[in-house]
């Protein structure tokens, strides 16, 4: 049986998830940007918090976390490499582990470019991946840590996930996004029909997150960097991939 996943609102623009086994009645969480919705929402629900799941050490995917282990007896798993920036961690991951949460294997993705040390959390019984702060909807976040190369590898490993598979990422930048994409790849008639469907759902105040990766592999240009018709329009025919896709990134930065 597939998980549950609830997006719960956070901050101003963040996502945290709730993963939720119907059959085992356990519950985690990926990311804890704020406590008080995330409390409210398993409280409502009745559910118990077994696992947190912290993608990156960024302080909008943390500081949540005392006031949900104030709540919640719960284990943190993070990132062995980000560790000595974390809150304290009960499981430390890397790239190739898995980790059992709420009944399901999750598989741990090194996505370092955002930071250093991010992780994404992959469950392929269920079908979901858990990406926040690396590949977004529409996006993909900016290279803070890592280099141009770094994170369009990690791009790379997200994108060979089978296409099915749902997207939960951290931010609601999608419209924003949206705007963007339409300057690198303006004749994609599949990315066209996704900006109005997104302008629609944020005038009625509805979350753009998650995403089907087959639609990312449509319409997010920071995946396309190997399409000719975005190659056209950069003039960078005969450019490698990361370096297409470093121009895109580049040119996003100062949109």
């Amino acid at each position: 049986m597939a998980l549950d996943i609830v997006t719960i609102p956070c901050r101003t623009d963040n996502y945290a998830f709730l993963g939720h086994n119907p059959e085992t009645g356990d519950t985690f969480l990926v990311d804890a940007p704020e406590a008080a919705p995330i409390v409210e929402e398993l409280a409502k629900r009745g559910w118990s918090l077994k696992t947190i799941l912290i993608t990156h050490h960024h302080p909008d995917h943390v500081e949540g976390l005392p006031g949900i282990l104030a709540a919640h007896t719960a284990r943190v798993v993070g990132a062995r490499a980000d560790a000595h920036r974390l809150p304290p961690l009960d499981i430390e991951v890397a790239e190739g582990d898995m980790v059992d949460a709420a009944g399901e294997m999750a598989h741990v993705i090194d996505v370092s470019g955002h930071t250093v040390g991010h992780v994404a959390f992959h469950f392929p019984d269920s079908g979901v991946v858990f990406t926040a702060d690396s590949l977004m909807a529409l996006g993909c976040g900016r290279v803070f840590e890592g280099t141009m190369e770094q994170m369009w590898g990690s791009l790379s490993k997200l994108a060979a996930l089978p296409p099915d598979t749902i997207v939960c990422s951290g931010h609601e930048y999608t419209q924003a996004n949206a705007k963007f994409a339409l300057t690198i790849d303006p004749d994609n008639p599949e990315l066209k029909s996704r900006a109005e469907a997104i302008d629609l759902a944020r005038s009625r105040n509805q979350p753009t997150v998650p995403s089907p990766l087959s639609l990312e592999l449509a319409t997010n240009p920071f995946l396309r960097a190997a399409d000719p018709g975005i190659r056209r329009n950069l003039g960078m025919q005969t450019e490698p991939d990361a370096a297409v896709f470093a121009e895109i990134r580049g040119r996003k930065d100062r949109f």
